[in-house]
């Protein structure tokens, strides 16, 4: 039975004694009259009261025959001749005493047990969700412990990341056969860190091994350590590795481990009695007291592994290192494989296909598109899912909903299909541009007026000075068309100038590909782990004569690739024209309705 069930028997039992009571008193109620002393005193005399009960506080009777249809009767205190006068009229009485003592203290006992039992079945369960919990568990770890019929997950639902799996499959053998790998003295890691983008699969790494291991599996996140009492996430960390070693070989298993482990110092005003502080000096001091020999393997995740703490961090605690990146296309294909396991799929659809579409999506974003996918082809009835439904999803995801409620006039719809023609057009005809996939001007919820998707059909990890001017050109077709057409500019191309300026500065900045500035890195690169942006002040460490040349660069730049997007589009102004009109007709084309869409086989200027 579980606990709504109790409570609702609990609600039948106390209303039925409620019920019970109320039907003594009325019946009660019914039978006795409350009656003057005067008149008690003449039924006395006459004869009709059959027997009495003296009590302090009162008298209660019963009548020989019904009064007024009573059978009992309540009077007040006896005086002190009424013992005279019942033994002179020969009538039956007695007296009771009652104990004061025992109703005291049901009277201050009974609202207590009611009050605690209010707040055990109505308050409790409101306390536990803000997280103080009773008294008696606030030190106690909340760790869920999971076994293999638990997780559901194994490294068969693990893809994309061959690397990571294997570094991983080695803590699964130790657990299963530590003699193996001690033959030689070696002993498996203290504690393994996984590191990587958010959604790339480090919690499904841990279910995972959790459900090849086959041992007891600690699994608890870095924020519930901390509470708002002081020595609480202490008291926790100690009760979790206490738990740990009675249930050794096992593994533990802390998620957003920045959230505990945040680097001392940081954020406070100094000292050593932060609570957070001295969460983190109790998970130095177990990692240092527990040998790896008994079975227990510290597992953590994080995506900002640069704030840790560096006494976490080195050799002894956290031993090793375990990157899951974002996958590459191959990788992409295999997760898109197991998310498509679960869907019915058109058997035509090809998968390296859609992993060539989604270069830079995680396992979670692809999970996302596969239901997108899925859901989009319920929607139009379909019976099962096909390429059109990944792309309209994948469209969902990258470039929002459609906002047809949203309506231009007649100027700004020319605008728009000619700034997003120029920027297919560009794509189409620069060497080595991602190829162009669908050109649309129909308004998107995350507030572009039309797009122009290009998706690369390999993934690039080196780009070279010539490809990212191209990229900057392709940015800046667009205004370059609508000077073509309009001979004016519009607030259109804003995404495009920063996206542009970004490249440019990182020419000129990071990657030392200026003549004129050299080779110094002049910018350190601002983003987080693995390219995560993230708002941080870097306090510049050259020259005003050094910014102003940097400036320039960056303009010139910018000017360059202008003019080329401008002198390339002149060269093609009738397809320009021609797609302009199309997408306006159409509002959404793809390069087999236009094909100068596709790519071209032409020189850069």
């Amino acid at each position: 039975m579980d606990r709504k069930q109790q409570i609702h028997l609990w609600y039948f039992v106390a209303a039925f004694i409620g019920l019970l009571l109320l039907q003594e008193w009325w019946s009660q109620a019914s039978v006795t009259e409350r009656i003057p002393y005067s008149v008690f005193l003449e039924h006395l005399e006459s004869g009709r009261i059959a027997s009495v009960t003296v009590r302090a506080e009162g008298i209660d009777g019963r009548y020989r025959e019904p009064v007024n249809g009573h059978t009992n009767f309540v009077t007040n205190v006896v005086p002190p001749d009424l013992t005279a006068r019942l033994e002179k009229s020969k009538v039956e009485f007695d007296g009771t005493v009652q104990n004061t003592f025992i109703s005291a203290i049901l009277s201050w006992v009974v609202p207590m047990l009611l009050i605690f039992a209010l707040w055990n079945y109505f308050l409790r369960g409101v306390i536990d969700k803000q997280g103080m919990g009773g008294m008696m568990s606030v030190g106690k770890s909340r760790a869920k412990v999971y076994v293999e019929r638990d997780t559901g997950v194994t490294f068969e639902d693990v893809a994309g990341v061959d690397e990571a799996k294997a570094e991983l499959k080695e803590i699964v053998d130790f657990l299963k056969e530590p003699k193996k790998f001690g033959r030689l003295g070696a002993h498996i890691p203290k504690g393994i860190l996984l590191t990587g983008p958010p959604g790339t699969g480090k919690t499904l790494f841990a279910r995972a091994i959790a459900g090849e291991a086959g041992v007891p599996f600690f699994s608890i996140s870095g924020s519930e350590f901390v509470e708002m009492f002081v020595g609480v996430g202490a008291a926790r960390v100690r009760d979790l590795f206490d738990q740990a070693r009675k249930a050794a070989p096992c593994i533990i298993f802390i998620d957003e481990l920045d959230a505990l482990g945040r680097r001392r110092g940081i954020g406070g005003f100094g000292g050593g009695h932060d609570e957070k502080e001295q969460t983190l000096n109790q998970l130095l001091a177990e990692l240092d007291g527990f040998d790896p020999r008994e079975g227990i393997v510290l597992l953590a995740a994080t995506n900002r592994p640069e704030i840790l703490d560096p006494a976490l961090m080195r050799a002894g605690r956290f031993d090793r290192q375990v990157v899951v990146d974002r996958p590459d296309k191959t990788g992409r294909a295999a997760i898109l494989r197991v998310h498509l396991r679960k869907v019915a799929v058109d058997p035509a659809l090809n998968v390296d296909e859609v992993a060539g579409l989604t270069p830079g999506f995680t396992g979670a974003e692809l999970a996302n598109l596969v239901n997108e996918a899925a859901i989009h082809a319920t929607r139009r009835g379909a019976t099962v899912v096909g390429m059109d439904d990944i792309t309209a999803a994948l469209e969902r995801v990258v470039a929002g909903m459609e906002r047809k409620g949203r309506l231009l006039n007649a100027r700004e719809r020319e605008t728009v299909a000619w700034h997003e023609m120029g920027h297919a057009l560009a794509a189409a005809h620069l060497p080595g541009a991602d190829p162009v996939h669908k050109v649309s001007i129909i308004p998107r919820t995350i507030g572009a007026l039309g797009y122009t998707m290009t998706r690369p059909t390999e993934d690039r990890f080196v780009i070279t000075r010539s490809e990212l001017e191209n990229r900057i050109v392709m940015l800046l077709a667009g205004r370059a068309a609508e000077q073509i057409r309009f001979a004016e500019v519009s607030t259109g191309a804003a995404d495009d100038l920063v996206r542009a300026t970004d490249i440019a500065r990182q020419i000129v900045t990071r990657f030392g590909m200026d003549t004129t500035v050299g080779q110094a890195v002049l910018e350190q690169d601002r983003g987080g782990f693995l390219g995560e942006d993230r708002v941080t002040f870097t306090p510049r460490d050259h020259s005003e004569a050094t910014a102003r040349e940097v400036d320039l660069a960056i303009r010139g730049l910018l000017d360059m690739a202008l003019q080329r997007a401008t002198a390339l589009l002149k060269t093609c102004h009738a397809d320009l024209a021609a797609g302009a009109a199309l997408l306006m007709e159409r509002e959404t084309i793809t390069p087999a309705e236009f094909p100068p869409l596709r790519p071209q086989e032409v020189v850069a200027a």
